[in-house]
């Protein structure tokens, strides 16, 4: 599985003020479900959000980090979570030597549920 640099926004509830991660997630080896934070998610067709958890139908944000520090909606607010060990990549990414403010670093575990997701699906 291929694992790369994400944003991820929690709709479902909030709109544009979900909880939002920066961290890690992997890929499927199809590339149509991605895994991140003990959750898997598939592709869908919309304007609000452009992916579902498949085990609990709430709607996500996903898209790759932006460079100008423009990952959260302009209307949304609220701080973006940033795993701990993505804090240099995402710095060197941003040309940044320091987070900037609204960013709030914290531990995410490599929490991929591969088997569960196989199982529900299958």
């Amino acid at each position: 599985m291929e694992k790369e640099l994400l944003y991820v926004e929690l709709k479902t509830g909030y709109s544009d003020n979900g909880p939002a991660w920066i961290g890690y997630v992997k890929r499927s080896k199809s590339g149509k479900t991605l895994y991140f934070n003990d959750h898997a998610f598939q592709k869908q067709t919309g304007y609000y959000s452009n992916y579902v958890d498949i085990e609990n139908g709430d709607a996500y944000w996903i898209s790759g980090v932006k460079r100008y520090e423009t990952n959260r909606h302009w209307d949304g607010h609220g701080a973006i979570m940033i795993d701990k060990r993505a804090v240099g990549d995402f710095l060197q990414l941003i040309g940044e030597n320091k987070l900037p403010h609204g960013y709030e670093p914290v531990d995410i575990e490599d929490n991929y549920p591969v088997e569960r997701i196989r199982d529900l699906c299958n």
